[in-house]
C-alpha cells in the first residue's frame, strides 16, 4: 500500500509542486489537500492519511494548533512541519505540539521523499544536529529551571539512559553515541527505545525537546 500523504499549505503553487514530486513515486499517493488547518482537520475525518506535510503560517487555523489537534487523536498520522528558510518562531512550537520533525520548504525533492518514508516508518526526520540548532535558537522561549534538578519524569530513567538522552539532545547520532560510550549501535538503539517508552515520547525529536525543557541540557552547552 502506498504512503498516503496530505498536503496542507495556503500556497497553491507549493502544494502543486509537492504533489508533482510525490505523484512520480510508486510508493506514495497524495490523498488530500487543504489550504488551512480547519480544512485539514475536516479532511482527516473522511480520509485515511499516513503523513501530513503541514505549513505553519495559514489563515483560520495555523499549523501548530492543527498539529496539536491531530496528534491528540487516537492513532494519528505523522506530521512534518514545513518552515521558511528563516526557521520561523512557530517551528519549535510545532515540535512541542507533536510533529515528528520539521523541514524547509525549499528542501530538495530527494530529501523530501526520504523524509516522508522515514517518518512513515516511525523515525524522526530531522537530523539531530539540525534539531539542536533550532532549539539553540529558540532556547529563550523555554522555561528556565533556575538550576533546579531535572523534572521528576526523568527519575524513571537509569543513569545510562539519562547519559544517552543527553547525547541525543546534543545532536549525536546513534552511531556517534555508541562510539562515545563504547557500546554497540544496537544497544544504543535499545536505550533510545526505552527512553521513549518510559517518558511516553513519540520520537527522538521529542527527547530533545524534553531534555531542553527540563534543563538536562542547556542551549550552547556541549556536555
Amino acid at each position: 500500500m502506498p504512503i498516503r500523504v496530505m498536503l496542507v499549505d495556503d500556497q497553491v503553487l507549493l502544494r502543486t509542486g509537492f504533489r508533482m514530486v510525490l505523484a512520480a513515486q510508486p510508493d506514495m499517493e497524495v490523498v488530500a489537500e487543504a489550504g488551512d488547518g480547519v480544512e485539514a482537520l475536516l479532511a482527516l475525518r473522511d480520509t485515511e492519511v499516513d503523513v501530513v506535510l503541514m505549513d505553519v503560517r495559514m489563515p483560520k487555523l495555523d499549523g501548530v494548533e492543527a498539529t496539536r489537534r491531530i496528534c491528540m487523536e487516537a492513532d494519528p498520522p505523522k506530521v512534518l512541519i514545513l518552515t521558511t528558510f528563516d526557521l520561523d518562531e512557530y517551528a519549535f512550537s510545532g515540535l512541542k505540539a507533536g510533529a515528528s520533525g520539521f523541514m524547509l520548504k525549499d528542501v530538495p525533492p530527494g530529501e523530501l521523499l526520504a523524509a516522508i518514508r522515514s517518518v512513515h516508518s516511525g523515525d524522526a526526520v530531522v537530523a539531530p544536529s539540525t534539531t539542536r540548532r533550532l532549539l539553540d535558537r529558540f532556547a529563550p522561549m523555554l522555561p528556565d529551571p533556575g538550576g533546579e534538578p531535572p523534572l521528576k519524569e526523568l527519575e524513571r530513567l537509569t543513569d545510562r539512559e539519562r547519559e544517552v538522552m543527553v547525547l541525543v539532545a546534543q545532536g549525536l547520532s546513534n552511531g556517534e553515541i555508541a562510539a562515545r560510550l563504547v557500546l554497540s549501535e544496537a544497544t544504543v538503539k535499545t536505550h533510545v527505545g526505552r527512553i521513549l517508552t518510559k517518558l511516553g515520547l513519540r520520537d527522538r525529536v521529542q527527547v530533545v525537546v524534553l531534555a531542553y525543557e527540563t534543563g538536562l541540557v542547556r542551549a550552547g552547552r556541549n556536555g
